[in-house]
């Protein structure tokens, strides 16, 4: 995708416009993500090993191809967090870690067989379950796989996803000895009603004392992960929340919508559902939240994501450089990915591919000698164009037809006719602006810029089956 050239103006700390009952009622409706289009839902079993193996071997025989992304899911969690949706094994049984190591070197042993060992990665991230479930030996291993077969570049962002109630400051020095530059905390809530409601207890004090720890080490990011919409919440307990988060000065901080659907994610039906804040409370927490953050001085990326000025990710949005990933909003340019572990999706040329998502079937196709690859997609002509379009939107907040024009040679009035159409409405409501070569998304729209972007999605213009999202506000 051309990179977005002029980004939009960020949101006030006191925004200048009012949310009405009619546009919460319009809004509060299911909806993607967009870490990528077309989105997972949309990825087919006939999707397999052999259509991934040519994806790669074209990668493989392409001149001076671009450094790699790589992601390691570590699924193990010692306890359950009733809100999860991620792919999660819960076990205090450590033992099973190593028997993973060993699946997860005979994945890259594959993967490396077709691209060849030794490609350049600049991005290296572990995300779970709870990565930092392995001991340190375990993780120095780890590390040790990944550079035999991969070469890690200099500069490259290495990050982990950590569970507070897991880590020491000896175990934050282990990681930073190991390479890691960026932590990410997951915070959810302070507020300890709210804790024992999702089964997650962790006190402020310690939160805080492995952030002073964090920065002391030498860490260059450190990322605050929050969840509004949780049981037990509403907008005063959480906007205490809030205030202790910016009290701690993390780098970035990712504000995220709880995503409630009992049917596909079982502990959350754990959670009661008479304790969830309505609408009208969970976009207040969403408002006051941007409002307070941006009082502080962080830079409003977009969507769910926030940053002081100059971290690395304010400074990519004010360039307009930014991209959006399977982990989220990303310096790194749309590079190929590769996606090692249960469940992991990763992005080759113009495919996505996923592994199995138990642990049995993982095992049981690598024993065989075969890459985990249960279903992916192959992205056609009309996904590469729309994915452009909407992560623009979700990107940069303004889409220029031009960019677009050149890199996919479609005229973008006559491409998008009926989607431009749609749009009048949203126009009308104040969430975009509807230029004559550009959309904007304004202030106001930001609170819905899925909104926004899902209207260029065509796979979900003719699927009404919306309930395997979570809701946009």
């Amino acid at each position: 995708m051309s990179d977005v050239l002029c980004p939009p103006a960020a949101p006030s700390a006191t925004p200048h416009f009012q949310i009405t009952p009619e546009l919460l009622q319009r809004y509060d409706v299911a909806g993607p993500r967009y870490t990528s289009y077309p989105t997972a839902d949309r990825f087919v079993e006939a999707f397999g090993q052999a259509d991934h193996e040519r994806a790669a071997r074209l990668r493989a025989q392409g001149a001076a191809a671009a450094p790699l992304s790589v992601y390691v899911h570590i699924p193990f969690c010692e306890s359950v967090c009733y809100y999860c949706a991620c792919n999660k094994v819960v076990t205090r049984d450590h033992g099973r870690a190593a028997v993973y190591l060993d699946a997860l070197e005979q994945e890259m042993d594959l993967h490396t067989a077709l691209l060849g060992v030794g490609q350049s990665v600049s991005q290296l991230h572990l995300g779970g379950g709870t990565p930092t479930f392995l001991g340190d030996d375990e993780l120095s291993r780890l590390l040790g796989a990944l550079r035999r077969h991969f070469r890690i570049a200099p500069g490259a962002e290495m990050s982990i996803e950590v569970d507070p109630r897991t880590v020491t400051r000896e175990r934050l020095q282990h990681l930073f000895t190991l390479g890691f530059n960026r932590l990410s905390f997951g915070v959810q809530d302070f507020d300890e009603q709210v804790q024992r409601a999702v089964h997650r207890v962790q006190p402020f004090e310690s939160v805080r004392a492995l952030m002073e720890a964090s920065r002391e080490i030498g860490f260059e990011s450190v990322n605050v992960d929050l969840i509004y919409g949780l049981p037990r919440q509403n907008p005063v307990s959480f906007g205490r929340t809030v205030q202790q988060v910016t009290s701690l000065r993390p780098d970035r901080i990712a504000l995220y919508a709880y995503a409630h659907l009992p049917q596909r994610f079982k502990p959350q039906r754990r959670i009661e559902i008479s304790e969830l804040p309505p609408a009208g409370h969970r976009v207040g927490m969403l408002s006051d939240a941007i409002a307070a953050f941006l009082a502080a001085g962080y830079t409003y990326i977009g969507m769910d994501h926030f940053a002081l000025p100059d971290d690395a990710l304010a400074v990519a949005k004010r360039q307009g450089r930014l991209h959006r990933n399977f982990q989220g909003y990303s310096t790194q340019p749309d590079c190929d990915l590769v996606a090692l572990g249960v469940s992991a999706i990763g992005h080759i040329g113009a495919t996505y591919s996923q592994n199995a998502k138990t642990l049995p079937e993982y095992y049981d196709a690598l024993a065989q000698g075969q890459l985990p690859i249960v279903r992916g997609l192959a992205l056609t002509r009309d996904d590469l164009v729309r994915r452009a379009v909407i992560m623009a939107l979700m990107c940069q907040g303004r889409l220029e037809f031009e960019s677009v024009e050149l890199a996919h040679l479609v005229d973008m009035r006559e491409y998008f006719s009926r989607e431009l159409a749609q749009l009048e409405t949203l126009a009308e409501q104040g969430l975009v602006e509807i230029e004559p070569r550009a959309i904007q998304v304004t202030r106001m729209g930001w609170h819905f810029v899925r909104a926004v972007a899902m209207v260029f999605d065509r796979h979900l213009q003719a699927d009404r089956q919306r309930e395997r999202f979570s809701r946009i506000i």
